[in-house]
């Protein structure tokens, strides 16, 4: 299937300085020329990300609330007008098929995806509509997503033409780290780095997005790429669908119980697989944050194998340069890798693949076939013996060999 994001980038690409990014972010800008200054710009909440690769689904009808509580892992029966949330749409595995955010307006659910979720999220749904008063639509060629650090709706609606502006402009707010009601965390709730993180991811008529730019930059508002997001979100430990998630994934590998499982609903695909590993076992890889070592000018891509002793123990999901905390990258490891060890990332380098890695260092590329290392040291997110079961004495229930009773 062809990629409409690479056959109608963003109109944002036409800006000064604007690097196209690939990849999952592939018709928008990676950056506009220093990535390091648009992230301390979004930070202070003065700048937007252009992430109109983005899919836009919307649900509409009197049914749609319920009908999508079935469906998924999330309770959004309740879901008030302006309120956020994001569910998950499971296998019967359990594994991680769609991962959408959630947000309704009182009339209509917005479901907001990557690019690639959205036809088959969209397909599925579709199908799965039977004879409720439901509609599902994929909108992602007339609304466009723009983010930001701070929630900037009310600037943004001020900005549209008045025929074209909604009542308001639906923004989605990342309810991340936050433990939802029925949730669980596996990773730290005190002192979580994504607790000082805000997100919002705002809709915007993908006709006007060029025009509602110009206006925040008249404001004093400037552009950040794809890259500066990545940032955060790596430092943030946020898990994101198709970048840290593959065929395989189950939710408690990325600590995605505390805001998208409600762990008391009713059933629903997957179900007997979340629960059956949360209650009896641990997830059988974990998701962790690494520090790199800073003195090469490159970063490993997406896939780099990371090792302990020669062994491959897990691969890269995603890596970024941070404007504090220097090269940082999300892995998802086997369960059984000690957390206190120190790791090597490995990685074959493609030529021009990280030309532009560091532009103010100017660094090139590595020959085609060239391995590069970095060491990592671990901060664990989720621990090995995550689950219900931490901190429950073990073999209470098996008897000895030859029959008896274990005291």
């Amino acid at each position: 299937m062809t990629d409409p994001t690479l056959e109608h980038p963003s109109v944002l690409l036409r800006r000064h300085g604007a690097v196209a990014a690939s990849g999952p972010d592939a018709g928008v800008a990676a950056h506009y020329g220093d990535p390091v200054r648009e992230q301390r710009a979004l930070v202070r909440g003065r700048a937007v990300v252009d992430q109109s690769q983005r899919g836009v689904l919307t649900v509409s009808g009197p049914d749609r609330l319920s009908w999508l509580t079935t469906l998924s892992s999330q309770v959004l029966t309740g879901l008030r007008p302006g309120e956020s949330t994001e569910t998950l749409f499971l296998s019967v595995q359990g594994r991680i098929e769609f991962a959408p955010h959630v947000l309704d307006d009182g009339t209509t659910t917005w479901l907001v995806t990557e690019h690639a979720e959205a036809p088959g999220l969209a397909a599925w749904l579709t199908a799965m509509r039977f004879a409720l008063r439901v509609e599902i639509q994929d909108v992602s060629e007339q609304w466009a997503v723009l983010a930001a650090t701070r929630d900037l709706s009310g600037e943004l609606a001020g900005l549209l033409p008045g025929h074209d502006a909604p009542p308001s402009v639906p923004v989605w707010h990342d309810p991340w780290p936050g433990v939802a009601a029925g949730g669980h965390a596996y990773a730290a709730v005190d002192g979580h780095p994504g607790g000082q993180r805000a997100w919002c991811e705002h809709l915007v008529p993908r006709a006007h997005l060029d025009t509602v730019v110009s206006g925040l930059e008249r404001d004093g508002f400037s552009l950040a790429g794809s890259w500066a997001a990545e940032a955060l979100r790596i430092e943030a430990w946020r898990p994101r669908w198709g970048v840290d998630t593959d065929e395989k994934t189950i939710p408690h590998e990325l600590d995605w119980m505390r805001t998208a499982v409600h762990l008391s609903k009713g059933c629903y695909k997957g179900q007997e697989t979340v629960a059956r590993v949360h209650n009896l076992g641990h997830p059988p890889r974990r998701i962790t944050f690494l520090d790199l070592d800073g003195s090469q000018h490159t970063l490993p891509e997406s896939g780099a194998v990371v090792e302990l002793g020669g062994r491959t123990v897990g691969r890269i999901t995603a890596a970024q340069l941070h404007h504090e905390a220097g090269p940082i990258a999300l892995a998802v490891l086997k369960r059984s890798v000690d957390p206190a060890a120190v790791l090597t990332v490995r990685d074959v380098v493609a030529p021009d693949s990280r030309a532009q890695q560091d532009p103010a260092a100017g660094a090139a590329a590595p020959d085609a076939g060239q391995s590069e290392q970095w060491a990592a040291s671990q901060t664990v997110v989720v621990p090995p013996d995550a689950g219900s079961v931490v901190g429950r004495a073990e073999g209470l229930m098996r008897g000895p060999r030859g029959g008896g009773t274990r005291l």
